[in-house]
């Protein structure tokens, strides 16, 4: 039974999915409040549900311990049992030195709220996604949602291409949509367009709803690529070969032989072309949209020697943070002040993240860290392959785009931080729920109800004389 405060979870968990992207992504203080606000609600209502249904809803998903366990890293980190060496500063500015094992422990302060309220959205999700209509809701939310946002930032780029909203100026970063970075709007298109090309790829949607679908997924694929964003375009690239391998060879087809590999074969050949197709259907509308800089940009070369753009020596700066660190790292969220104590060019250029979300999970968490990041990974994508095989299309087709989505942006993690945005973070959690949710979002086999009708005994009729 659905109570009125679990269906106030459901509208605060879409909510949050729709206003953290629209808020420049949710990484300014006032946008992080209200986001936090909203976990709080969810809190109250999950109380009042509770309450009313006598029953505490509450996933057992594994998913959340790594979530829980870098919460319990962070509260370490904030005790006094860092080297009582003094720094550098010592006897310059007032006071003893701060002994935690963070560099930063404010920021570590902050960091852990953070965490909190992901775990609450992340937890909700998975307790509250509790049937094939909010499944479906939530799925068509966020493909919904994808596809006017990447509209919206399409137009942005033509009429206002340095101003977010068309107000906001900003002179010092590359906006893209509502996203101050272009680089976490080419993240976030990834995740709403792999779980788009998933339900497609699948053959999960009605056939009169196909076009719509393809239609969506192009305008999102063709945003994506306009960011000039070299991550996402490679991330894009993985995402189309992720879902042929997994849609064409991944799952069997429930009641054929395992030995029918032609048949799989030549399923495998036509979704390869569905990709081809759309490759090329992609490249060729991002020059009719005028991207040709965007594709020049890709297959041009980056400048190491340059501190804006190069990545070379930020991830060395931050392997010498590893070595020095191991085991639990330099905090959460204080890899900005360790960078500038490492940085071999006079710490005069500021950096806040290591543009590389597993070197810097190494560098705030340590080994401890990678370990959970690891377990996450590695249980997200088994959980979610055995989900793929269930006998409700729509179900399946969600677990694969879902993957998909989540495939893409830890590869685009290789060279960009998109995951350190709120809305970026939420986004990812909500497609991992998605993947990995039991059976209570599917959909009974009609197969099987098919097959408990024809059981049923007929009455016999009367012999005729």
């Amino acid at each position: 039974m659905h109570t009125l405060a679990s269906r106030f979870c459901i509208i605060l968990l879409c909510a949050a999915i729709v206003l953290s992207a629209l808020a420049y992504g949710t990484v300014h203080y006032w946008a992080l409040a209200v986001f936090q606000i909203g976990a709080c609600l969810i809190i109250f209502f999950w109380a009042v549900d509770g309450w009313r249904s006598q029953h505490l809803r509450f996933s057992r998903n594994v998913l959340q311990l790594p979530l829980i366990g870098l919460f319990l890293i962070g509260l370490i980190q904030l005790l006094p049992l860092g080297s009582a060496s003094a720094p550098a500063t010592a006897g310059i500015l007032p006071g003893a030195p701060v002994t935690s094992l963070s560099f930063d422990p404010y920021s570590t302060r902050l960091a852990l709220v953070q965490i909190i309220a992901l775990t609450v959205y992340f937890a909700a999700a998975l307790s509250f996604i509790d049937s094939p209509k909010r499944l479906r809701l939530v799925v068509r939310t966020v493909v919904i949602f994808g596809f006017g946002l990447a509209i919206f930032g399409l137009v942005q780029s033509y009429t206002s291409p340095t101003k977010v909203y068309w107000i906001r100026e900003l002179s010092q970063a590359a906006p893209f949509g509502p996203f101050i970075n272009r680089h976490h709007f080419a993240g976030y298109m990834e995740m709403t367009l792999g779980l788009c090309l998933g339900l497609i790829f699948s053959g999960s949607i009605e056939r009169e709803k196909r076009p719509l679908y393809i239609f969506a997924a192009v305008m999102m694929a063709i945003a994506l690529v306009m960011t000039n964003s070299r991550g996402g375009i490679i991330s894009l690239v993985a995402e189309i070969f992720f879902l042929v391998l997994l849609t064409g060879f991944g799952r069997r087809e429930v009641g054929r032989e395992t030995s029918d590999k032609g048949a799989r074969v030549r399923t495998a050949l036509v979704r390869a072309g569905l990709a081809l197709s759309l490759v090329v259907g992609l490249f060729a509308g991002v020059v009719l949209f005028g991207g040709e800089s965007a594709l020049s940009r890709f297959v041009g070369t980056v400048n190491a020697e340059d501190p804006t753009t190069g990545r070379a020596h930020f991830w060395s700066t931050s392997l010498k943070i590893i070595q020095d660190h191991p085991v639990m790292g330099v905090g959460l969220g204080a890899f900005h002040l360790a960078y500038t104590r490492y940085d071999t060019r006079n710490g005069l250029f500021r950096l806040e993240q290591a543009h590389n979300d597993y070197l810097q999970v190494l560098t705030d968490a340590g080994i401890l860290g990678a370990l959970l990041g690891l377990f996450f990974i590695g249980a997200l994508f088994r959980m979610g392959l055995g989900r793929r095989e269930s006998t409700d299309a729509f179900r399946s087709g969600v677990a694969t785009g879902a993957l998909a989505g989540c495939f893409a942006v830890l590869v685009h993690s290789f060279f960009d931080f998109t995951l350190h945005t709120t809305s970026n973070a939420l986004l990812f959690l909500v497609l991992a729920a998605l993947a990995t949710i039991n059976g209570r979002v599917e959909l009974p086999s009609t197969g099987h109800r098919r097959r408990r009708r024809q059981t049923i005994p007929q009455p016999s009729l009367p012999p005729r004389i």
